[in-house]
Order: C-alpha cells, then sequence, then structure tokens
C-alpha cells in the first residue's frame, strides 16, 4: 500500500506538471502551445507528457496491468493523439469549421487543468490497490 501510495504522489506531480506546461486561457492557446513544441521536434512534443510515461514505467515495474491499468494508459494514449489530430487539422490542414472554430476560442475554466492530476492518479491508486 505505501508503494502505491508514493506511485499516486508521482503521478499527480507529473500531471501538475503537464498541466502547467499546457496551461492557456483557450483550446487554440493549448494547441497553440503544442504546436510550437512540435514544431521544435516530435520529440520535445511527447515530451510534454510525462504522466503518459510515468504509467508506463509503473506497468512495466509492477507487471500490474488489470482493467483500470489499461483503461488508465487508453486514456493517455488517446489524449495524446487527439491532440495530434487536432494539430493536424487546425495548422497543417487548416480545416476548421465554423462551431470548431467558435468553441477554440472558448475560455478554459482554471480547474479544468486539474482533471488530470485528480483523475489519472485516481485511477492509478484504484488499479495498484
Amino acid at each position: 500500500m505505501e508503494t502505491a501510495l508514493l506511485l499516486t504522489f508521482m503521478l499527480f506531480v507529473a500531471e501538475l506538471l503537464e498541466a502547467y506546461i499546457q496551461r492557456a486561457p483557450t483550446l487554440l492557446g493549448i494547441l497553440e502551445r503544442l504546436n510550437l513544441y512540435a514544431q521544435k521536434s516530435i520529440f520535445l512534443l511527447f515530451a510534454v507528457h510525462p504522466g503518459f510515461y510515468f504509467v508506463l514505467f509503473v506497468v512495466m515495474v509492477t507487471g500490474i496491468l488489470n482493467f483500470s491499468m489499461i483503461f488508465l494508459v487508453a486514456m493517455k494514449v488517446f489524449d495524446i493523439f487527439y491532440k495530434l489530430e487536432l494539430l493536424k487539422k487546425v495548422f497543417k490542414e487548416r480545416m476548421v469549421s465554423e462551431a470548431f472554430a467558435q468553441m477554440l476560442m472558448w475560455r478554459i475554466p482554471s480547474w479544468y487543468f486539474l482533471l488530470g492530476p485528480v483523475l489519472y492518479p485516481s485511477l492509478l491508486l484504484y488499479a495498484l490497490t
């Protein structure tokens, strides 16, 4: 149980770092920030997702691969690839509908960035116990 709490806390810190790196007032701001990383290097874009790598580390170290852990890994993978798809649509193809363009400009509430640091560590703790 002690190890589970330590790993959960470490994921919490990684998720806080990820939220801080990606924080912006709008979805377009988040995508612009991620696009800057992608233009420098695709590896840099992947590096700004430390929670993903930590979850993979936990899976390899603990050997636990239950439904909750698989769901956690799948959510992290989906998050990264969804952002990649949005970057492609907005900045490369420049094919954005009017409705989606308006959504990109909506203000994101400050509590939104705490969803990852709350959701992912909670799921990890559940998977480890």
